[in-house]
């Protein structure tokens, strides 16, 4: 299912890409509300840099951006609809050509028409990114493998939040990154760098 070869060696993995011209790039959940302390300490700072320059990129090239907005249904989520962190941040505004998906649930293809809507446009490729990597990213990247999609995740482009495990040991928001990552790969998804989708296109 996955345009991609992958060559191993002990120490890196290397993926020969191919961006196909309507490839479309997933935005998940850039919202004013996941920037609030109250989160937690994260990993990647310069996921954001890393979503910008892809966005860039997509714009450039006239290839379908999605932007995706989670509206919480508890009041107390940094995504409530009557506060200002359900909003947009500036940079990360959606365009008129570019599409709005609005979720209720981690998953972006959950209820929302996505898939239909990709099918219709014939988007068979897509290029997702965003927030938290454990939630709605790796959330929307299994459903997007289920569905036959050629998924591919730019891990540099994710972030997410220290978080406890089920037996309530701490873990950094790395190893829980690094956790999701693994459990995409291969599977429903191929993990690249934002800098590899780059070099695709």
């Amino acid at each position: 299912m996955l345009n991609c070869a992958e060559f191993n060696d002990p120490h890196m993995r290397k993926i020969a890409m191919e961006l196909q011209a309507n490839a479309a790039l997933i935005i998940i959940d850039q919202q004013k509300g996941i920037l609030q302390p109250r989160l937690g300490r994260r990993n990647n700072p310069q996921a954001e840099e890393r979503i910008v320059d892809l966005l860039g990129f997509w714009r450039r090239s006239g290839r379908p951006v999605i932007h995706v907005q989670h509206l919480s249904r508890e009041p107390d989520s940094v995504f409530w609809p009557e506060q200002e962190g359900v909003e947009f941040q500036q940079r990360f505004l959606p365009q008129d050509a570019e599409w709005l998906i609005q979720k209720q649930v981690p998953d972006a293809f959950c209820a929302s028409g996505l898939a239909a809507r990709l099918r219709e446009a014939g988007v068979g490729q897509l290029i997702i990114v965003g927030v938290a990597t454990n939630n709605s990213v790796e959330s929307t990247a299994r459903s997007a493998g289920n569905l036959g999609f050629d998924t591919w995740v730019a891990e540099d482009a994710c972030f997410t939040f220290d978080k406890a495990d089920y037996f309530g040991t701490l873990r950094t928001a790395e190893e829980v990154h690094g956790m999701s990552l693994g459990n995409l790969q291969g599977e429903y998804a191929t993990v690249v760098s934002a800098a590899q989708v780059l070099a695709a296109g």
